[in-house]
């Protein structure tokens, strides 16, 4: 079974999230898509982020109506480890508690409860992937599952491969060529493949989102009605300054 992790402060959880989802579900096959939000993100410590709860019910909320998309408590605090989001199945072990949730670290606990046929595609925006090499195991995570890269316009397939850890990355000679090509189709090196996914691309920030929650302005545009409804309700991002990145 192929299956889909994609990982995120999901604050909130938006269309553009769900797109790049599905997109990736309906492309390379994937019975299930786990929605992971971080705990603690290792790019965003030094930045205020809603309580964990809050983000895990907007991701709970948005996927509802989709049987394939499964809200994860794998990087949940140890308080919330045991949660339960009633009939539908999620992730009950966590490797983080106040620390930082790494990748590398939630992809390998994830493996260890799938079957040795199953396989694991880490979603992921191009805009995040060009920081992939100052990751933990940066090296290490591209090997331990497939990639599924969101692309957009802008990119090329040479940005792509440049931002690739040293080790795996190709060497300047080689990815010249790249520049006039767009960031599509596949790159399949020694020790990693990626999937470059396009069309996907959704004018959606969450820095912009929190921004108009804190004005008090509808959220229909950007948001499942579910979410929108539940950050009203809970007065979420009312403080919010824009100061913090999407």
């Amino acid at each position: 079974m192929n299956i889909g992790l994609f990982g995120g402060s999901f604050d909130p959880i938006h269309r553009g999230h769900l797109a790049l989802a599905q997109a990736a579900a309906e492309r390379y096959e994937l019975k299930q898509v786990l929605f992971v939000p971080a705990n603690v993100s290792p790019h965003k410590q030094k930045q205020a982020l809603t309580p964990f709860v809050h983000r895990y019910a907007m991701v709970a909320l948005a996927t509802e109506e989709q049987r394939h998309f499964i809200p994860s408590l794998l990087e949940a605090p140890a308080e919330l480890r045991s949660a339960s989001t009633g009939q539908r199945p999620v992730a009950t072990k966590s490797v983080a508690t106040s620390a930082p949730s790494y990748s590398i670290d939630t992809v390998r606990l994830l493996k260890q409860t799938l079957k040795k046929a199953d396989r694991l595609y880490f979603l992921i925006g191009i805009d995040a992937f060009r920081e992939i090499a100052k990751w933990r195991e940066a090296k290490a995570l591209l090997a331990e599952c497939a990639f599924v890269v969101a692309s957009r316009p802008g990119f090329s397939l040479k940005d792509v491969a440049e931002s690739l850890p040293e080790g795996v990355r190709p060497p300047a000679a080689v990815t010249k060529p790249f520049q006039k090509q767009a960031a599509s189709g596949d790159l399949v090196l020694p020790g990693l493949t990626l999937h470059l996914l396009e069309g996907v691309q959704q004018n959606v920030s969450a820095t912009t989102i929190r921004e108009a929650a804190a004005q008090g302005k509808p959220l229909g545009r950007w948001l499942e009605p579910r979410v929108a409804d539940y950050i009203r309700k809970m007065g979420l991002y009312r403080q919010e300054k824009g100061n913090r990145n999407p």
